[in-house]
């Protein structure tokens, strides 16, 4: 693929539309090249009233201006590009970053052929602008210049990590499946974690079995070995705060995963183990769950099932106190919590629970005939009392 470059459908003229909202950038000459747009003069009509600089409207009625917009960005340094360069790359840049991909691809390609006008020999420059424009193709949905782009840039820096991940993305898009499958393990064997090619890996190789069968390995183009200095250059590389932010997010995803399968798992095992009647073992595996999720209540009724089948009454208690701190009507935690008064022997506010059991819902009949036997309980409990005191 050459400098000159055809024009995707849509393409229109973005370039020169962003040029005359930002003063002092480029504007493509019909050399091809760059020449920086003069500032503009004053037109007649304009005034200064306290210090506001004010024009005639063609109603004649006066507006003030509309605020500077803000493009020193435009001068941030860009490795080795001369500084009306860096500017179109910074412009592609800001332009990329607010979705106007079509304009984006036309500040990268005006950089690009300015590189050669200017002999700018920076193979590393070249490969960024390169793949940067690549990505524009890609969301443009223009596959084939997307491939051409980062093949590209794969010439001036041999595995550069975006321009392959592009490519395997525009070759899967294209259902090239075999060499997008060869850029993904290749991107993996740069950066373990980039868990967009774990993705499209495995997804890809569902395809290729479905598509080519047991045999879909032969088929394959051959996978490229990276030097381990091109691995050990790119862990040394600094990470911009996007990239780190980014990490960080799926540090976070992941642990949560594991802490879900992790917490799935304990559960499961704690059940099995009470309908074995190993309760104490069970205890352990809901404690466990508990470290991981201390919010979940059903863990706080399971456990408690344990603590009174081990007669830990006044700790079954605060398990049930505990679920229904997190869910107020929880019916299970109410008649769990009436089993451990009643093994502390307060009756009264067993009954209490049962009661709420069964104001929750009429048809629990382990609530009714519990009802019973602690009812009968608090009346022995009373005429005890009273004949006790009667002696006393």
């Amino acid at each position: 693929m050459g400098n000159a470059q055809e024009k995707p459908p849509g393409y229109g003229g973005g370039g020169g539309r962003w040029d005359q909202a930002t003063a002092g950038s480029g504007t493509r000459s019909r050399g091809g090249g760059c020449e920086e747009k003069p500032p503009s003069h004053s037109a007649s009509g304009k005034g200064v009233a306290n210090g506001t600089q004010r024009e005639n409207s063609p109603g004649g009625q006066e507006e003030q201006n509309s605020p500077a917009v803000d493009t020193s960005y435009l001068d941030a340094p860009a490795g080795a590009l001369p500084p009306h360069l860096a500017r179109l790359k910074n412009a592609g840049n800001h332009l990329f970053k607010h979705g106007q991909f079509a304009d984006a691809l036309e500040k990268y390609t005006q950089a690009i052929d300015g590189c050669a006008e200017a002999g700018v020999d920076s193979p590393e420059d070249l490969c960024i602008l390169y793949s940067n424009r690549a990505a524009c193709f890609l969301k443009d949905g223009n596959s084939s210049d997307c491939i051409q782009d980062c093949t590209k840039a794969l010439e001036l820096q041999p595995f550069s990590l975006k321009p392959l991940l592009r490519r395997a993305m525009a070759y899967e898009s294209l259902e090239r499946y075999r060499k997008a499958y060869v850029d993904y393990k290749t991107v993996l064997q740069i950066d373990t974690g980039v868990q967009a090619a774990h993705d499209s890996v495995h997804r890809i190789t569902k395809m290729l079995i479905e598509q080519d069968g047991p045999e879909w390995r032969e088929k394959l183009p051959e996978i490229p070995s990276v030097p381990l200095s091109v691995q050990q250059q790119h862990r040394d590389k600094p990470v911009s705060a996007e990239v780190a932010q980014a990490r960080a997010a799926r540090a976070v995803q992941e642990e949560a995963r594991r802490k879900d399968a992790r917490f799935t798992l304990l559960k499961r095992e704690g059940n099995d183990l009470v309908k074995t009647g190993h309760f104490q073992e069970a205890l352990q595996k809901y404690s466990e769950c508990l470290t991981l999720k201390p919010d979940e209540c059903a863990v706080y009724t399971n456990r408690a099932i344990c603590l009174l089948k081990l007669s830990r009454f006044e700790e079954a208690k605060q398990d049930c106190d505990s679920a229904l701190q997190l869910e107020p009507s929880n019916k299970k935690a109410f008649y769990r919590r009436a089993l451990a008064y009643k093994g502390l022997q307060d009756y009264l506010s067993a009954s209490s629970d049962l009661q709420e059991v069964l104001q929750l819902d009429p048809k629990v009949r382990e609530a009714e005939q519990e009802l019973e036997v602690v009812t009968s309980l608090l009346r022995q409990s009373l005429m005890d009392s009273s004949a006790h005191t009667g002696r006393v």
